[in-house]
């Protein structure tokens, strides 16, 4: 099949693949949109099964960030980038210096920063090589706790349109995935006074959450079928697939995990089965929104940050309702406003 025959391939504007033998760096680089500014999105480092899954994976991330990045009103486009390997066993000073590199290659028209299993220091590296970087300790920094804050108040706005509660308390939660984000999250979730069910590979953070959250700790496999108001995938993506739908007892599908459906069917499958879904590029969008004010040449402030974050529970509400009237997905309906906006944009 050729490579623009991919189902995954969306008219990106350019595909870069990276090797560098000496340091063992096999990276791709997707830059999906540059409509409306820089593309920018953050770098994933991953073991992938192959090289065509870390494509795939790859296209879908750098479409979702052009898509983020419009909705959340930020004159940036959407790209990505992924590194191929075990991160414990590559990470190196000179793998970073290659992917630097590389990254630089593109003149402006990629702007990287930390995403799964990348740190701000791991960024420290390549911005020795590039200026096209951003989440920088010193500046914006960690992207996690704005991508936390934007998914519990995605996680609030769900709560209100589809069980007319203005608070958390007594909502039940299962939280699917304890890294940096997901156990931020969980934090939020508690002091609002909601009761949570949480799953990971990592049984210390199980443990954590038990000890300093009252967590109920659930089994991988058993956290779709809990019996909660609010289902919140904050691992890796497709987690909603035919068969984790079919064990689905939530209402609500709300979390910072991207490219949380394996199918665009499942959006439709969701209406269906009447289960509200904030659109994973919507609710997550707070790291990038926090990255974004390093990119512009305004100077950075938290305080800003967090008060462009706060306006997810609203672009949330517009899509809950724009969906209702016309009764479509939402997923669908994010999609035709983030495509309204891109469109503007190349006008």
């Amino acid at each position: 099949m050729s490579f623009f025959d991919l189902v995954d391939f969306d008219d990106h504007e350019q595909v870069v693949f990276c090797s560098d033998q000496a340091s063992g760096l096999k990276a791709i680089i997707a830059v999906h949109s540059t409509a409306l500014g820089p593309a920018a999105g953050g770098c994933r480092f991953w073991d992938y099964a192959s090289d065509e899954a870390a494509l795939t994976d790859v296209l879908r991330l750098s479409k979702g960030m052009t898509y983020k990045n419009a909705m959340a009103g930020l004159k940036l486009g959407g790209g990505k980038a992924v590194i191929i390997g075990n991160p414990k066993q590559l990470k190196s000073e000179a793998l970073f210096t290659a992917f630097g590199k590389a990254v630089n290659n593109l003149n402006g028209r990629y702007y990287t920063a930390e995403d799964v299993n990348i740190t701000t220091a791991d960024m420290s590296l390549v911005n020795q090589q590039t200026d096209f970087v951003s989440g920088l300790e010193g500046k914006s920094g960690n992207p996690g706790p704005f991508t936390a804050l934007g998914t519990f108040l995605g996680i609030k706005a769900a709560v209100k349109f589809k069980l007319g509660k203005d608070d958390l308390t007594g909502i039940k939660v299962a939280v699917q995935g304890l890294g940096s984000v997901g156990y931020s999250l969980c934090e939020k979730l508690n002091q609002a006074g909601a009761i949570l069910y949480v799953s990971d590979i990592n049984p210390n953070a199980l443990e954590k959450a038990e000890r300093e959250l009252n967590a109920n700790i659930v089994g991988l496999d058993e956290i779709y079928q809990q019996d909660v108001d609010v289902f919140s995938p904050c691992a890796l993506g497709a987690s909603i697939n035919d068969d984790t739908l079919q064990q689905l007892k939530a209402s609500i599908v709300a979390g910072c995990a991207n490219n949380q459906l394996a199918h665009a069917r499942h959006d439709k499958a969701m209406l269906d089965q009447g289960v509200l879904y904030a659109p994973d590029y919507v609710i997550n969008a707070g790291g990038i929104i926090n990255v974004a004010l390093e990119i512009y040449p305004e100077e950075y402030c938290a305080d800003t940050a967090t008060a462009l974050v706060q306006n997810i529970y609203q672009t949330l509400m517009n899509v809950f309702e724009k969906a209702q009237a016309t009764n479509q997905p939402t997923g669908i309906v994010a999609d035709e406003m983030a495509r309204e906006i891109i469109a503007k944009g190349k006008k």
